[in-house]
């Protein structure tokens, strides 16, 4: 006899459902998590942790180095008080999810037990056959993942990549010659990684732009060095404290004479200019590419807050509109945003949605989200889901977490008689699984996932 409610019915069915998660940061030869600091320290966590009193607020040694061991284990000893204060949160489900489902872990995290969870998390490390299991316990037939963490390709069979490289439209707390500077650091370079989240101390460049010539031969550099047969997509961001109206060349070359007293009037001009004139050279190539963005998260000295004006709206649908051969795809961190970028979705043809980015990822928004879009937006102009993880594990609890929210959405639509059950699944698998590779050039794996 089937007694399960008709939510746990159709989350049942929903893990039948393969998924492509269409922006993550996994790193090709350590696809899993390097210790607990993985796990309990993950951006979203710092956040809550910080929130509740924890003194640090900064995300731990990122990319392309990695926190060693004892600054991993200085930052869970620091976090270690806290954590009672944040076990109502949604991120510390996520943990509860990661501990128990994956490593058996049902224990509350103590001064005492930490280090035996700790040794548990490293046994495992080094052996990505255990990360592809994880994987593939979660249905995720495949991933993109920021190309500058590929590696020696050493997860070419689970990874597909997204240049995250330069960040020409997105503001940094304190800075004004963000754009600027960011296009300097890539010019004559090949890819590398992004500047970090917060700005801060910048090392300095080895080129300096000085006039509009320079910008633009930065620009083509950029454009060119591109390897579009190995990503799909970029990744990168969009700031709503920024005008991007259109700058003439006299007011960009007048911007750049007054970088040493760069104020909001300059970073705008520096931001819109270069973004325009990087989006008109990336349109060329538009067939090989998706621009992929986040849009209303800004600057705060460690992470970013969510906010976003009508103002930005209306110059984002402008942008796209300017560029019609150039597909655009936006992570919203916006809640109230959505409905206004579903009505974008209904009438620009080369606009689209994806996933939950993370200051939607809490369990109420995702589904005020999921239902906005399922109600206005075509399936094929929709990615339904994208985990932004770091490590295998956070991959895995993001997927349950939006199944479960998923199918509470999905049974609402069902009881009200808007989609019969089959009809809701397959719905739940255009987001999930064909939309990302029509959308955005995701391939499913050949054969079975490794293990």
């Amino acid at each position: 006899m089937n007694t399960l409610s008709p939510i746990e019915s159709i989350e049942k069915d929903l893990a039948e459902v393969p998924i492509l998660d269409v922006h993550t940061h996994l790193c090709g030869a350590k696809l899993g998590a390097r210790g607990l600091h993985d796990i309990l320290l993950y951006h979203m966590l710092v956040s809550d942790l910080y929130s509740a009193g924890c003194p640090s607020g900064a995300r731990l040694t990122q990319f392309p180095g990695w926190p060693d061991k004892h600054e991993a284990h200085q930052r869970i000893q620091e976090a270690l008080p806290y954590l009672r204060f944040i076990q109502n949160t949604s991120g510390w489900w996520g943990v509860r999810i990661i501990l128990g489902d994956l490593y058996g872990w049902k224990d509350a995290i103590t001064p005492d037990n930490w280090r035996r969870l700790d040794d548990l998390i490293r046994e495992r490390a080094e052996d990505n056959s255990w990360a592809r299991s994880v994987l593939k316990r979660s249905n995720i037939q495949r991933t993109c993942a920021e190309y500058c963490r590929r590696g020696q390709g050493e997860g070419d069979d689970v990874l597909q990549y997204s240049l995250e490289w330069g960040m020409f439209m997105r503001a940094q707390w304190g800075e004004y010659d963000t754009a600027v500077y960011d296009l300097e650091r890539t010019w004559g370079h090949p890819p590398e990684a992004p500047m970090a989240i917060g700005g801060g101390a910048r090392p300095p460049n080895d080129r300096t732009i000085k006039s509009l010539g320079d910008v633009h031969a930065a620009i083509k550099h950029y454009v060119d060095s591109i390897p579009y047969d190995e990503v799909i997509s970029t990744a990168t961001g969009i700031s709503t404290d920024i005008d991007y109206r259109l700058p003439s060349d006299g007011e960009m070359e007048t911007a750049l004479s007054r970088r040493a007293h760069a104020g909001p009037t300059e970073r705008d001009i520096y931001a819109a200019y270069i973004g325009e004139a990087f989006l008109s050279a990336l349109e060329k190539r538009g067939s090989e590419i998706v621009f992929q963005f986040s849009l209303g998260a800004e600057p705060l000295p460690f992470e970013t807050a969510s906010r976003i004006s009508q103002k930005t709206l209306a110059q984002l649908a402008e942008i796209v509109g300017r560029h019609p051969k150039l597909r655009f795809q936006c992570f919203v961190s916006s809640r109230h945003a959505n409905q206004t970028l579903c009505t974008m979705c209904r009438e620009l043809p080369n606009f689209s949605l994806a996933g939950f980015w993370w200051h939607n990822f809490f369990p109420g928004a995702m589904r005020q989200l999921m239902t906005e879009r399922l109600d206005m937006v075509p399936v094929n102009k929709q990615a339904g889901f994208f985990s932004d993880a770091y490590v295998a594990e956070w991959a895995y609890a993001k997927v349950v977490i939006v199944r479960k929210q998923m199918a509470v959405v999905l049974a609402e639509k069902i009881a009200q008689g808007q989609y019969t059950v089959g009809e809701a699944i397959q719905v739940a698998r255009e987001v999930l699984y064909e939309t990302p590779q029509t959308l955005v050039g995701m391939t499913p794996l050949k054969g079975k996932l490794k293990a």
